[in-house]
């Protein structure tokens, strides 16, 4: 725990609300429900962000859900709840892709990628830093939270932000398959890398 104590304090937090929309998202949701609201700047940041050129399917191939054990569609009607991470990054021209489970439509997969300044990313990374969850085995710098039955993982490939969430995802591990298929597909050198 005090060995990765490599990012800036909780000074970041505040920082990161005046420069990247996303992270008002990071910030009031990551609380555990009864921390203070975090402040909203009175002007909305610009966009930031350029724009993820990847499809859905090639973010996540269809059989990157068989480890889950069913089938799961591209939902192209559905669009990401209001003020959620997905929606913040809608607006910043990133990709956001939500999969149904074909037996049970209620069972959803959003992934949602961004591609932003190495300043916003930072940001970011601070803010989920302050927060915990950090997740060595994603590879790249992760982090991890589960919140009313819901998993939230994120990863950084940067220049890319990753936030993934689902009901499946009960702990990191559940999560994993769905970060390194996108991963592996943002940077396809990843996948050529040798293990261990």
């Amino acid at each position: 725990m005090g060995r990765m104590r490599t990012r800036r304090p909780a000074r970041a937090i505040s920082v990161a609300a005046l420069a990247v929309p996303a992270l008002l998202v990071l910030a009031a949701c990551s609380g555990s429900g009864g921390g203070s609201p975090t402040p909203t700047p009175s002007t909305t940041a610009g966009v930031v962000g350029q724009r993820v050129d990847q499809t859905c399917a090639q973010l996540l191939p269809a059989a990157t859900f068989d480890v889950y054990g069913k089938p799961f569609t591209l939902d192209r009607s559905a669009k990401p709840a209001k003020g959620s991470p997905a929606a913040r990054i809608a607006q910043q021209r990133g990709r956001v892709c939500v999969f149904h489970e074909d037996a049970d439509p209620s069972v959803t997969v959003t992934l949602a990628v961004a591609h932003l300044p190495e300043k916003s990313l930072t940001n970011l990374k601070d803010a989920l830093f302050e927060r915990g969850g950090s997740v060595p085995t994603y590879t790249v710098e992760g982090y991890f939270a589960l919140t009313d039955g819901t998993g939230r993982a994120d990863a950084f490939a940067d220049p890319y932000w990753i936030t993934t969430s689902s009901t499946l995802f009960t702990e990191p591990g559940t999560a994993q398959p769905v970060v390194d298929a996108v991963r592996q597909a943002l940077t396809p050198s990843a996948s050529a890398t040798p293990a261990g």
